[in-house]
């Protein structure tokens, strides 16, 4: 209980110094959170978009708080969300025909599989040559930043679209259409993805702790040697952790492609590889904590979206000061309660 209080007194005390500068740039803070709750949250369709955008910050998030417990710091979920992403459409591209049920599992697997094998590259590389993954994921970023747009330009372009994307994937692929999350929520891009993440943190957290190889996972984080001691086998195990990672990171084509626009656009992230790291270091690397780091990061990115029109200083910005204060707070938070143990 105290460490929550500690967490939500941090959260709230970076929530409050961003919305102080707010005030110093000439903007009342009131009426910037106003805005912010508003366009977040002000409807139904914004709670919808919220939501779209809280997503797939909940897998990116997971991705880096795996291997975060296995000792790793994973850079590279936005490399392996766009090689995921784009397995998973050319998959359902070239096989048009499935059953309804069966496609998007299908694809979702090609992506998924695709995603661990680029997340477990780097963790070979970390293990078995003693190269830093911090540095193999960042470089193996712009590979795959390349690599995605070279698929798109060369052979998955659309011919009826003058910006870089392909083709849409067939209706068996698409589940929009007969999804209850969309009907709920109309026009707002929210669908049945945002549900399956929440499911996939509670299976994650249940790997972690309730079972062996969960147990082994945070073993090799908490203390490699010890680990190592007591016959566990450290390189396998983080082999696994990031091919894990890759993994989670690619089911954000769930949501973008299969419930979203039914297509690969390049560039469709903002980042949420990198805000993934945010949101693992906001929640403690807590998968169930996850879901609600990504809902405020989400409600943060959504909201900030009217402060350029409705504000006469402040501009969207302030939601990446905002994020990086909630960070630093939670983070003195807990150093605090460090000190007070000893």
């Amino acid at each position: 209980m105290k460490t929550l209080l500690r967490a939500l007194f941090g959260l709230f005390a970076g929530l409050a110094l961003g919305l102080l500068l707010a005030y110093f740039e000439g903007d009342s803070p009131v009426h910037v959170l106003a805005v912010i709750g508003r366009s977040a949250f002000g409807s139904v369709f914004d709670i919808g978009t919220t939501l779209y955008y809280s997503t797939p910050l909940i897998f990116t998030g997971l991705s880096v708080a795996v291997a975060f417990h296995a000792g790793l710091f994973n850079i590279g979920a936005e490399g392996q969300l766009n090689v995921a992403t784009l397995a998973a459409t050319t998959a359902a591209l070239l096989v048009p025909s499935m059953p309804p049920v069966i496609a998007p599992i299908f694809a979702l697997a090609c992506g998924g599989f695709a995603g661990a094998v680029w997340g477990w590259i780097p963790g070979w590389l970390r293990t078995r040559r003693g190269s830093h993954e911090v540095i193999n994921t960042i470089m193996m970023n712009f590979v795959a930043a390349a690599l995605v747009s070279w698929a798109i330009t060369t052979f998955l372009q659309n011919p009826a679209a003058q910006n870089p994307e392909t083709a849409t994937v067939g209706g068996a692929y698409f589940f929009r259409a007969h999804d209850p999350i969309a009907a709920l929520f109309g026009d707002a891009p929210a669908s049945l993805a945002f549900p399956l993440s929440v499911l996939v943190a509670i299976l994650v957290w249940l790997y972690l702790w309730r079972t062996p190889g969960g147990y082994e996972l945070r073993a090799c984080g908490s203390n490699e040697q010890a680990a190592a001691t007591s016959g566990i086998n450290v390189a396998r195990t983080r082999q696994k952790a990031m091919a894990l990672a890759g993994a989670l990171a690619g089911m954000v084509a769930l949501g973008e492609v299969f419930g979203g626009v039914g297509r690969f656009r390049l560039g469709f992230s903002p980042d949420y590889g990198f805000m993934g790291i945010a949101v693992a270091l906001l929640a403690r690397n807590n998968p169930i904590a996850i879901v609600f780091s990504a809902l405020l990061f989400g409600a943060l990115h959504k909201g900030a979206a009217d402060l350029d029109i409705e504000t006469e200083h402040v501009t969207r910005d302030l939601s990446l000061v905002i994020q990086a204060l909630v960070i630093l707070g939670v983070s003195l938070a807990s150093a605090y309660k460090g000190r007070a143990r000893k």
